[in-house]
C-alpha cells in the first residue's frame, strides 16, 4: 500500500488465470519491525464488480527463533506453488525430522529454480522447474546428511552420477531430491566479518593553497620525434622497395635469352602451336577462311625449314578439292598401283632424317583415269 509495486523479497506467481495466486518470499534483516501492507485488488471479468482486501505481514526477529544449523534441498519433481501448498510442505517438513530428528524444524526460504538460473522444463513428460527449499533446526546435522561430504560421492557428483545417500528412500516416494545440489550451512562456526566503521567529521585535512601550472611553458623539439616516428620507416620502406623493383624488373631473363636457350625444332613447334590456336579462333569466328595450316606440312622434313603455305590468305577455298595434290619433294619414289579397272594409286615413299634417325613415311595419292 502506498507503492507502485511489491516489496522486493516478496514474490507471486499464478500458472492460469484460473489457478491460485501463491505470494511468497523471505524478509531480510532491514524489513524487522515493519508491517507490510498488501493492498489485493480484485474484480469480476462478467461484472466488473471490484473487491478491495488488505493484507498485513507482520515481520519479526529470526534471532526470537534461533535456528543455527541450515540445509537447502532441491527438490526437482516439484514447482514453487506446489510445494508451497501446507500439505505438501508439511509432508516434506515431516521427511525431513525423521531424517534429522531436530526439537524445533521450520521453512526458512523456498525459490523456485527459475529465479537462480535455472532453465525453463520442455513441455513433456510433465517436467517440473524445480524448487530449493531451505530448512533450520535447532540441532546439528544427522549422519545421514553429512554422508553428502564424503569424498566418494563428492567424486560421483562431479561426474554427474547419483551419490548414495541412506536416507533418499525417506523422500523418494514423494520428493525426487538432487543430493549433489545440497547446502549445509552451520551459523555457530561462521565468524563475523563485520566491522565497525568510525565516522570522522567529515572535512578533509589541510593540504595547503592550490597552485596551478605557470604560464611559461618550456619549448619542446619535436624534430626527433618526427625522425623516429616517420622518416625512419620511410627510409626502410624505400629500400625495400627498390630491392623489389631490382629484383622484378632487372633480374627477369627475357624473351630473346629464352629462345638462345631453347632448341629451334622445340621453337618450330611452339610456333606451329600457336599460329594453330590463332587459326582455330579465326575459324570460330568466320567459317569462310582458308584451309588451317595445321593441315598443312609446318616445316620442311629434311632441312627443318618452315614452309609457306600452298595458298595465300586470300585465296578461294570454294573450289579447293577435298585432299589438295602433294608437291613432288626430293628424295621421293613414287610406285603406281592399279587398285581396279580404269583407277590407279600412286604410293610415294618420303625419305627424311629426324634428331639424325632416318624415316620414311608412305604417301598414297589416287587418280581417275
Amino acid at each position: 500500500m502506498g507503492y507502485p509495486d511489491r516489496p522486493g523479497w516478496l514474490r507471486y506467481i499464478q500458472r492460469t488465470p484460473y489457478s491460485d495466486g501463491v505470494l511468497y518470499g523471505s524478509p531480510t534483516v532491514e524489513n524487522v519491525g515493519k508491517p507490510t501492507i498488501i493492498e489485493i485488488t480484485a474484480y469480476n471479468r462478467r461484472t466488473f464488480e471490484t473487491a478491495r482486501h488488505n493484507l498485513i505481514i507482520n515481520i519479526m526477529s529470526a534471532e526470537d527463533f534461533p535456528l543455527p544449523y541450515q540445509a537447502e534441498f532441491f527438490i526437482r519433481n516439484m514447482n514453487v506453488e506446489e510445494m508451497l501448498a501446507s500439505e505438501v510442505l508439511g509432508d516434506f517438513l515431516g521427511a525431513v525430522k525423521n531424517v534429522w530428528q531436530p526439537e524445533r524444524l521450520n521453512a526458512i526460504n523456498i525459490t523456485s529454480a527459475l529465479d537462480r538460473g535455472g532453465r525453463v522444463p520442455l513441455p513433456i513428460n510433465d517436467m517440473k522447474e524445480g524448487v530449493y527449499v531451505m530448512v533450520g533446526a535447532d540441532v546439528p546435522f544427522s549422519s545421514c546428511l553429512r554422508e553428502v561430504e564424503n569424498p566418494q560421492n563428492q567424486l560421483r557428483c562431479s561426474q554427474e552420477m547419483e551419490p548414495s545417500i541412506t536416507c533418499d528412500k525417506k523422500f523418494r516416494t514423494q520428493f525426487h531430491i538432487d543430493w549433489c545440489k545440497i547446502s549445509l550451512v552451520d551459523n555457530t562456526k561462521q565468524v563475523s566479518t563485520f566491522q565497525e566503521v568510525i565516522r570522522g567529521e567529515g572535512i578533509l585535512p589541510d593540504g595547503g593553497e592550490y597552485k596551478p601550472p605557470s604560464d611559461s611553458l618550456k619549448s619542446r623539439d619535436y624534430y626527433s620525434d618526427f625522425l623516429i616516428t616517420l622518416a625512419v620507416p620511410s627510409a626502410v620502406a624505400l629500400v625495400l622497395f627498390l630491392i623489389l623493383a631490382y629484383i622484378m624488373c632487372c633480374r627477369r631473363e627475357g624473351v630473346e635469352k629464352r629462345n638462345m636457350q631453347t632448341p629451334d625444332i622445340q621453337l618450330v613447334h611452339h610456333s606451329a602451336i600457336q599460329k594453330s590456336t590463332k587459326e582455330l579462333r579465326d575459324m570460330s569466328k568466320n567459317r569462310e577462311i582458308a584451309w588451317p595450316l595445321s593441315t598443312l606440312p609446318v616445316f620442311h622434313p629434311v632441312t627443318g625449314e618452315i614452309v609457306p603455305p600452298l595458298h595465300p590468305d586470300n585465296y578461294d577455298n570454294t573450289s579447293m578439292p577435298l585432299m589438295q595434290t602433294q608437291q613432288n619433294l626430293p628424295h621421293q619414289t613414287q610406285i603406281p598401283q592399279q587398285q581396279s579397272a580404269g583407277e590407279f594409286r600412286m604410293t610415294t615413299f618420303q625419305r627424311f632424317e629426324v634428331n639424325g634417325i632416318p624415316e620414311e613415311r608412305k604417301l598414297t595419292e589416287a587418280m581417275n583415269l
